[in-house]
């Protein structure tokens, strides 16, 4: 059976698409590896942040929307986003955030680990999780965090739902995930490939509020499928257990498929090929703005649309107002 590798990405909605690449390009370091168009809505943008080429698992996404208003996580959404660092780089953390003035809590443990629960500038939370896990990935090294303390991709996501069971089962049947651990309501589902890696935790908060859609909130997941083919297999498991999913879409740098898993969280399958480099060199990705075929007649429509975006503010503060 085609299994999923893990997470390929995570989207959200952001608000100033300007505050929003100060934030992760600038203050946390990521790459900017692709500055396009929201493919739905072209007049706004989609900024993809990563590793130095993109690679699957290591990327967060997001819309900003100018004037959005604040959303509000709640159950049947997922509420947490979680990025792993090196168990030996807490203190460096904690002092940038202290340093750039971020939302954070203090250290806490969960399932072994260290965990940094802090907040972007719209308020999404967010979290960082020290552990070795991360050690053997290859961070972005150019991004203003020094290597040996710089983020090395998404940990896991953190779902809100009224009950695990048939959540359970479609990451089980579509995804190939098994429950590794718990603690209290809070279930974590790793990979069946013999690396075992974390992917998802599902919290059962019962009752809870309901979310409400805006910036700060996520709006969906990505799993990775191999290969076109593996996509094909999963939606037909998908279609098997009673959920309906979308046909296959071109997203350009992946082709992708959307269900609603059973507690109404948005979820993708997206395919690892064709990849970030397929219209920048690698050494220029997120440099330009990108556009898809379709909306190339319309670039200079599109662009006057768009709010020019600078270097990130807070890399070059770090640099300025000496912060780690």
């Amino acid at each position: 059976m085609a299994i999923s590798r893990g997470l390929h990405h995570v989207t959200a909605i952001a608000g100033d698409a300007q505050q929003n690449v100060d934030f992760y390009a600038g203050m946390l370091g990521l790459r900017l590896v692709k500055k396009t168009v929201n493919f739905d809505d072209p007049h706004t943008y989609h900024l993809y942040y990563g590793d130095e080429v993109g690679t699957p698992g290591s990327i967060l996404t997001f819309f900003p929307w100018p004037g959005a208003r604040h959303g509000r996580a709640g159950v049947g959404q997922i509420a947490v986003i979680s990025l792993a660092i090196p168990p030996s780089s807490v203190g460096f953390w904690l002092e940038r955030f202290v340093a750039f003035g971020v939302d954070h809590d203090a250290p806490s443990r969960r399932f072994g680990d260290t965990v940094i629960a802090f907040k972007d500038r719209d308020g999404l939370q967010l979290e960082l999780v020290a552990t070795e896990v991360s050690v053997a990935r290859r961070p972005w090294s150019d991004g203003g965090v020094r290597l040996e303390h710089a983020i090395r991709g998404v940990h896991t996501v953190t779902l809100w739902e009224h009950s695990l069971d048939r959540t359970e089962e479609v990451l089980a049947s579509v995804f190939g995930l098994r429950p590794a651990d718990s603690e209290g309501t809070t279930t974590r589902f790793v990979s069946a490939e013999p690396a075992a890696t974390p992917v998802v935790e599902i919290r059962v908060v019962g009752g809870f509020l309901a979310p409400i859609g805006g910036a700060g909130t996520v709006h969906h997941v990505a799993f990775r499928a191999a290969q076109d083919d593996d996509e094909l297999a999963m939606r037909e498991r998908v279609a098997a257990s009673g959920l309906h999913a979308t046909p296959v879409i071109d997203r350009q740098y992946f082709h992708s498929v959307y269900f609603r898993e059973p507690g109404g969280v948005l979820f993708e399958i997206a395919t690892d090929p064709p990849g970030f480099a397929i219209d920048e060199a690698p050494g220029r990705l997120g440099s330009a703005l990108m556009l898809p075929p379709q909306y190339e007649p319309r670039r200079a429509e599109l662009e006057r649309a768009l709010p020019p975006l600078h270097a990130p503010l807070a890399a070059t503060a770090s640099l300025t107002e000496g912060a780690p």
